[in-house]
């Protein structure tokens, strides 16, 4: 008996999630001249939904993304009215003091596999931050430095960079490019019925115009919609508001003041009693907004909070103005992402919430183990059906027990809000355990184990010591080789700074130097 192989791919729902599915299964597996198993790719779409447009953060992981879908960097910074993102900057997560702030940088500390870094910044540097001893990034941060020059070659860096970018701007970006470039068929239809085979898998979905679009794997982007995996396969959603409480946000989108065009290198997330606010900056904007707890805050106290924070560089008459859009989820994620013939990515997938950027992260993760693990036939994707399940399981689990992490060990002790997220009740059971270890031992590769771990120990070291958590660990002798090294690194580090601090360019400045190059060579082309 012959087993059909898996030529015919249909992704339900566009956005974000969706086009950067479509485009990477198309640049890596679409049909091109000759390939024999080259996959056709559909893309539908409802025309009456829009993308929600709030997670504008991303990983350096969206460079090779970008990359290997085929756009140029500059483009997609021209586009996108995109700037570069270089980490995380809390403010007031640990006490609300006012010296209280921590960067979470793309760039691992140096000498990182060498050395015990905790060990050595106690030894050496006990009185600096724990982001600053051994890492430039922050202190470039600080500075509004961007990550690269002009001249670095496109996706090419100084410094490890992510991106803020439009979302719309990059789903309409990526559409275009799928269809012209990478043969996307693109349909805007609402999806009316969805035809099963007497296996369970789904054979067609059907459209109100009459269209039927048939497929041997279909692929879940409708977001919360979630019209395949909910509304059609009823999988479970695991919530996990006992953990992470939030449950709502408030955004907003604002222009930068005339006095006023820094545009920051990180995301920038701000405590408050009520919860905690993001700042991104574009270079035409700043899209800002809180997330808090449904429990513990209502609309109208979050929108006079969010207000009074934009005042800081707007002035009170234009944030007052400023209209906000009220948002709620539920934080959790699927109890099964592969079922049957069915994938789900994106927000029908899980959500947790905007801290740490990790939506699109997911996203990407997802697709890259579909194209590297891409199925043959039915009886090949039943085994890997297993795998992902298996992976994303744990990856969300992590991305749960990280996020988590930011609010266990705060020392906020006058906020109800605060409070609750501090209750020990509240935590994983392996995040629990983490903390006990991490009282005598910083953590370690020996606690982050699996390949492709969505966060490595670094991060945790970042946020732990930023937070101000303290582990006992054994205190190095002054001879030893290990602060030898450590300080030989200070010292390059030290030159290196100054280096940059003359070579870098200001992050504006660099944006709109790429802008009006691009500019001037497509009008050339033209």
């Amino acid at each position: 008996m012959v087993i059909a192989p898996i030529r015919n791919v249909v992704i339900v729902g566009g956005g974000t999630a969706g086009w950067l599915c479509a485009g990477m299964l198309a640049a890596k597996l679409g049909k091109r001249g000759e390939r024999e198993r080259g996959i056709a790719i559909t893309l539908i779409e409802s025309p009456a939904v829009s993308t929600i447009g709030v997670g504008e953060g991303s990983w350096p992981s969206l460079r090779d993304t970008l990359q290997e879908i085929g756009l140029p960097e500059s483009a997609f910074i021209s586009y996108c009215q995109a700037s570069f993102k270089q980490g995380s900057t809390f403010v007031g997560w640990r006490d609300g003091s006012e010296q209280d702030c921590y960067h979470h940088p793309f760039t691992n500390p140096a000498g990182y596999t060498e050395i015990d870094v905790h060990a050595c910044w106690q030894a050496l540097h006990g009185t600096k931050p724990y982001h600053s001893a051994f890492c430039l990034q922050p202190e470039l941060c600080e500075q509004h430095k961007a990550p690269k020059q002009l001249a670095t070659p496109d996706y090419a860096y100084v410094l490890n960079y992510g991106y803020h970018f439009d979302a719309t701007k990059l789903a309409e970006m990526v559409a275009d490019h799928c269809v012209k470039q990478l043969g996307v068929k693109h349909v805007k239809a609402h999806i009316e019925h969805v035809i099963s085979q007497d296996n369970g898998d789904i054979q067609a979905v059907t459209t109100q115009c009459g269209q039927t679009l048939n497929g041997d794997l279909f692929i879940d982007c409708s977001g919360q919609t979630a019209l395949l995996v909910d509304k059609h396969y009823k999988v479970p959603w695991q919530s996990v508001k006992d953990i992470l409480l939030n449950d709502s946000a408030m955004a907003v989108q604002v222009p930068y003041d005339e006095q006023d065009t820094t545009i920051a290198s990180t995301t920038i997330a701000t405590a408050h009693p009520l919860g905690w606010s993001w700042d991104i900056g574009l270079q035409h904007r700043r899209g800002v907004g809180m997330v808090y707890s449904s429990d513990f805050a209502k609309p109208e106290q979050i929108e006079q909070c969010l207000k009074h924070y934009l005042t800081k560089r707007l002035p009170a008459d234009a944030a007052e103005q400023a209209q906000c859009r009220q948002l709620s989820f539920s934080p959790g994620y699927r109890k099964e992402f592969w079922t049957n013939n069915c994938v789900s990515l994106g927000m029908a997938s899980g959500f947790i919430e905007p801290l740490e950027a990790s939506a699109v992260a997911m996203v990407e993760l997802g697709v890259r183990m579909l194209c590297d693990q891409f199925p043959q036939n039915r009886e090949h994707m039943a085994m890997l059906a297993v795998r992902y399940n298996e992976r994303f399981s744990y990856r969300w689990a992590r991305v749960i027990d990280f996020i988590k992490l930011h609010y266990a060990i705060n020392q906020r002790v006058n906020d109800a809000y605060w409070n609750a997220h501090r209750d020990p009740a509240t935590w994983p059971d392996p995040l629990r355990e983490l903390l006990a270890l991490w009282q005598y031992q910083p953590p370690s590769r020996y606690d982050v184990i699996q390949n492709e771990e969505i966060f490595p120990s670094a991060s945790y070291q970042f946020v732990l010591y930023g937070m101000g958590f303290q582990t006992q660990s054994p205190a190095l002798a002054s001879s030893s080789d290990m602060l030898k090294r450590a300080t030989v690194i200070t010292d390059k580090l030290k030159a290196a700074l100054t280096q940059y601090n003359q070579g870098l360019p200001d992050n504006r400045a660099l944006l709109n130097a790429i802008c009006n190059r691009y500019q001037q060579q497509s009008g050339a082309q033209l």
